[in-house]
């Protein structure tokens, strides 16, 4: 039997049943407690998953607890995981890392002073769609990869979201909020990035809630809300990347990745399926491809379980939706604004390596 890692949710907010019902997903897993600041919350989902409910306090000092899942808000994300890495626990926390680069390379120092790991999402991209993606760059169907394209773009979260506030101010938006997503899918596909130029806009200083909870209510607008770059990674790919809450419809596909033989329709990163369809300059056509890996379906703690089997491995195995990859894909992030207010191109300084693709003939549930 496989030995198991037992975890502590600390945060049990919207996305947290995702959590939840992925842990149960994988034997190397076992939540053992979760906690909330409205301990009512976390009575609720504990009671619901089948484990105990704690303050943060009594989570942190749980000697069953190896490893925190960290899925508070942005704002207090490296805040929560020093706590846990202060504790002694590993950390595996929701996008992105940290709101700044400070406090993001603050947890990976007190990770590595103290022998422990952390990880981050997104681990989208250990699901069938990404990882088939990958398997078709790699094994050289599209030959040399020399561009693409990557486009997340809506009219902004305020019409369905029950506190769209939160999105518009500093530490959101649409880059914070979905770019990781989108650039950490293309560093998985295509390595680390070099080099980034952009512009970043808003087209409202204010917007006009119309979801049901605060609707009529004014949004003050503190973030850019459209970024337009262009990535140039070290592999010598170049992808446009367009990230936007101001557009009300388009046609474009999430992302596109285009080489000297063919061109490849990626699915939405976002997600852990969805179409993969590849035009060859032998089949002259697009064409859908049949998926090489399994989890398609929602699959939130594929990356918890990976780092789970980094622990008990002593340091053989390296766990893909890690902290140095969260870093790189942060400061990514910020060189869009950086790059827009100095109107020159920004160079990334970080350089982890490319995640390694998961293998063929996985069992579901084991990695």
């Amino acid at each position: 039997m496989t030995k198991q890692i037992g975890i502590g949710i600390i945060g049990c907010g919207n996305i947290s049943q995702a959590y939840f019902n992925g842990a149960k997903l994988f034997e190397v897993l076992k939540v053992v407690s979760c906690a909330d600041l409205n301990r009512e919350v976390a009575t609720a989902k504990a009671e619901e998953n089948n484990c105990k409910a704690e303050t943060v306090e009594e989570l942190l000092a749980n000697p069953e607890v190896q490893l925190v899942i960290n899925l508070t808000v942005p704002s207090v994300h490296a805040q929560v995981s020093l706590s846990a890495l202060n504790a002694g626990k590993h950390v595996h926390s929701e996008k992105p890392l940290s709101v700044s680069l400070e406090e993001a390379g603050e947890v990976l120092e007190t990770a590595e002073a103290k022998g422990l790991l952390v990880g981050c999402a997104p681990d989208t991209f250990m699901g069938g769609g990404l990882q088939t993606c990958r398997k078709l760059v790699d094994d050289g169907w599209l030959g040399r990869v020399t561009s693409g394209s990557a486009f997340l773009m809506s009219r902004g979260p305020e019409s369905w979201h029950p506190n769209p506030s939160f999105f518009y101010q500093m530490g959101a938006g649409p880059m914070f909020d979905m770019g990781p997503y989108y650039i950490t899918a293309l560093i998985h596909l295509l390595g680390p990035v070099k080099r980034v130029s952009a512009v970043a806009t808003k087209a409202f200083e204010e917007r006009i809630a119309t979801c049901k909870q605060e609707f009529g209510k004014l949004l003050p607008v503190e973030v850019p809300t459209h970024y337009s770059g262009v990535l140039e990674f070290h592999s010598g790919a170049v992808i446009n990347m367009v990230v936007s809450f101001d557009v009300c419809a388009h046609g474009h596909s999430p992302i596109e990745i285009y080489g000297t033989e063919g061109s490849l329709k990626v699915p939405d990163p976002n997600t852990f399926d969805g179409p993969v369809s590849m035009w060859t300059r032998s089949t002259k056509e697009w064409q859908t491809q049949a998926y090489s890996h399994p989890y398609r379906m929602p699959s939130r703690s594929i990356g918890a379980a990976d780092l789970a089997y980094a622990i008990l491995s002593d340091g053989k195995h390296a766990h893909r939706a890690s902290g140095a990859l969260a870093y790189h894909a942060l400061e990514v992030m910020h060189s869009f604004e950086a790059a827009s207010k100095s109107a020159a191109a920004v160079e990334i300084q970080s350089r982890p390596p490319q995640p390694a693709p998961l293998p063929l003939g996985i069992i579901e549930g084991r990695l």
